[in-house]
């Protein structure tokens, strides 16, 4: 990458901030914002709202207008070389005259990957990569870990007590977080591809599961809901099943179809153990182009995903309450021998909602 002044570091953080704003509306597609500026006055904003709509880059330039010609063009992510929904983006900058790009990082996207800056050098204008790389890709986890080697991105959201207890012994106490931290979790739900998870939930608490976000946050876009049913027991009226929204059942191969499947999309997969594989599982959401999982579950289904080192992320509730040692636990586990043998983890964030805490971890 050629030297970038602090000029070029502002716009291109000007272009993450735009990019932000489609946070929960442009999945599968990567959250992308772009910023032209002609010498350092800038003459263009945009950013992609939603899949089959203009890509940021489009928008920009047609802020721009004719002052594009001869500008520079800053964008978090590799301009697309590809005929998808809309026509490449590499194209319009081309045909707007821009004299240089300067793009955080390539796109992982095997149809791009370098194609778009090569159509754009080919064509005589200055290609400058990786500017603030490293914020780029925290924009779109999911979409770079797709890309790169075949599963999404896995967040697994937990609540507990300060004594590690998530209910009591009978499953009462549906909520122990209070209502700024169950806000922030429409948030997370809302930017998800896909919020995951199993039939005990579904039995235990007839959760909805879908995003309900204040009027003022924007149009909520549904997730896809997918339920975890190795023996197919998920009832005909559970509110998962119900609109707004598209809901899977997964099933264990073989299985009798539950009564719920009228109207509900029914996957077989493999069984592992006692439930559905879950390597299965996202091999299916793969191919369905899903980015970014929220598991959102109870303690049985949370441990199998950090078991087997599937969690990328963790995003941990921990309210100001206790529950005794009778309560229900926060994961099942394998039994660890030594405290070094169990699972480690790094915090990179830590927030009150509230009077909750949220902890954001990350596997060491």
């Amino acid at each position: 990458m050629a030297a970038c002044n602090a000029f070029d570091e502002s716009c291109m953080r000007r272009a993450l901030a735009l990019a932000v704003r489609g946070l929960s509306t442009t999945d599968p597609n990567p959250r992308v914002g772009c910023v032209i500026a002609l010498g350092e006055e800038v003459i263009g904003e945009g950013w992609h709202r939603r899949a089959g709509e203009p890509h940021a880059e489009v928008l920009a330039l047609m802020a721009a207008g004719a002052r594009a010609r001869g500008a520079t063009a800053y964008v978090t992510l590799e301009p697309c070389s590809h005929f998808g929904r809309t026509p490449p983006c590499a194209d319009a900058l081309i045909a707007a005259g821009i004299a240089r790009v300067v793009a955080a990082t390539q796109d992982p996207d095997p149809r791009v990957d370098g194609r778009g800056s090569e159509k754009l050098r080919a064509a005589n204008i200055q290609v400058d990569t990786g500017l603030l790389a490293r914020e780029a890709e925290a924009l779109n986890p999911g979409f770079f870990r797709r890309n790169r080697t075949g599963r999404p991105w896995i967040r697994l959201k937990l609540a507990m007590t300060l004594d590690g207890r998530t209910a009591l012994p009978d499953g009462a106490g549906k909520w122990i977080t209070g209502e700024d931290a169950r806000g922030d979790v429409q948030r997370w739900r809302a930017r998800s591809s896909v919020i995951v998870t199993g039939v005990g939930t579904v039995l235990a608490d007839d959760p909805r599961l879908d995003v309900r976000i204040a009027p003022d946050e924007g149009e909520a876009r549904q997730p896809l809901r997918v339920v975890l049913d190795s023996r197919g027991r998920t009832p005909a009226r559970a509110r998962i099943l119900a609109p707004p929204g598209e809901c899977w059942l997964c099933i264990g191969r073989g299985q009798t179809r539950p009564a719920a499947t009228t109207s509900t999309a029914v996957h077989e997969l493999p069984l592992a153990g006692s439930g559905v594989d879950l390597t299965a599982l996202l091999s299916l959401l793969t191919e369905r182009g899903v980015n970014e999982v929220w598991v959102e579950s109870g303690p049985r289904l949370a441990g199998a995903f950090i078991s087997q080192g599937l969690v990328d992320e963790l995003v941990l509730y921990i309210a100001p309450r206790m529950l005794g040692p009778d309560a229900r636990p926060l994961v099942q586990i394998p039994s660890i021998g030594r405290v070094d043998d169990g699972p480690r983890w790094r915090y990179t964030d830590l927030q009150h909602f509230g009077e909750d805490l949220r902890i954001i971890a990350v596997p060491r």
